[in-house]
């Protein structure tokens, strides 16, 4: 069991509206004192993406923008240095607001899978993926660049205990087999379950803190995020699919934090800031317990945080802030109905 946080905690996926890293950093901190996150604002364009900014942390192994997305390139150039500049700026933002902070901390990266998934090699219009070495090749330069990464925030906030989460969601695509070739007539082949393990192993064991593997899509693959050795696994409440709670139970069971995606992110949801807009926290609150219960497992509020179904970079910067706050409300409610329903 994590003593990272406190039973009652709530945080945020990661993607913000705006532009303003101090602004977004601000504001996460206000509404999540107990649990921020570092904010990505995919607004600024390229090179603050989800793939752009993990991009930017591999070592020797640059990339560049094409109008097809993100392409490896031989040495670096403008795309990239911008997506590192960008990055840096939002570091600076985290070490200015959270100065003397001593609390839980996450950070987020975009995971192997999806990143082979969304790079396309160099000189083809093939995705890494289509080649084994090249995402050999592809996991290592993370690996050291993630652990470059987590160094560099434990410098900048060193009272923080340090949540690293990485976004997986093409996770179900490349198991599966349906990410498709260049061409998009056929897909590129499968993955193997060992080597999907494997792979999204180094990078977890290369940060050397607790990881949560997020993925706001059906079709999570438990087992593999188990076998990976993850800590936690976050999700979306309302893409969970039949059968799903026996899986996250035998998560559950062994320990895992569950970060329940249980704010909706539409725009008709609780974020609205509205009186009487969407469900009310004490509701919100309510859905984690009946996920506890669906699963068969006795609820553990220290092993839960509520947090949005999904990134908030479509809110505007008043809907994310509610729904931030409904996070809090909610997840401050969950230990009250858990001691109730004993």
């Amino acid at each position: 069991m994590t003593e990272l946080w406190q039973a009652g905690s709530a945080t945020g996926i990661g993607s913000m509206p705006g532009t303003d890293p101090g602004a977004a950093m601000r504001m996460v901190a206000g509404e999540l004192e107990g649990f921020p996150y570092l904010p990505e604002l995919p607004g600024r364009g390229p090179g603050a993406d989800l793939t752009g900014r993990t991009a930017a942390l591999l070592v020797e192994m640059p990339a560049e923008i094409t109008p097809r997305g993100w392409r490896l390139t031989e040495r670096p150039g403008r795309d990239i240095g911008r997506a590192a500049s960008m990055l840096a700026s939002d570091l600076d933002a985290l070490e200015e607001v959270l100065q003397g902070y001593t609390g839980p901390l996450k950070i987020q990266l975009c995971g192997p899978w999806t990143l082979a998934a969304t790079i396309e090699l160099h000189r083809t219009m093939d995705a890494v993926l289509r080649d084994p070495g090249a995402v050999r090749d592809l996991t290592e330069s993370l690996a050291e660049g993630a652990a470059g990464h987590v160094a560099d925030v434990r410098s900048r906030v060193p009272g923080a205990r340090l949540v690293v989460q990485i976004d997986e969601p093409a996770l179900g695509a490349v198991a599966d087999g349906r990410v498709p070739t260049a061409s998009g007539i056929s897909r590129l082949r499968a993955i193997e379950a060992d080597t999907l393990a494997e792979r999204l192993g180094r990078v977890i064991a290369a940060t050397g803190e607790y990881v949560v593997i997020h993925c706001c899509d059906a079709g999570l693959r438990y087992e593999t995020i188990r076998r990976a050795g993850a800590r936690g696994i976050s999700f979306d409440l309302s893409q969970l699919r039949r059968g799903d709670e026996d899986a996250l139970a035998e998560l559950a069971e062994a320990g895992l934090g569950l970060f329940a995606g249980a704010a909706s992110t539409a725009s008709t949801a609780g974020g609205l800031g509205n009186a009487g807009a969407g469900p009310s926290p004490k509701e919100t609150a309510e859905r984690v317990l009946r996920l506890w219960r669906r699963m068969g497992v006795p609820p553990r509020a220290e092993q839960t945080v509520v947090t949005p179904g999904c990134g908030l970079a479509g809110s505007t910067p008043e809907q994310a802030r509610g729904t931030l706050r409904l996070c809090r409300e909610a997840a401050a409610i969950v230990p009250e109905l858990i001691e109730e329903a004993e």
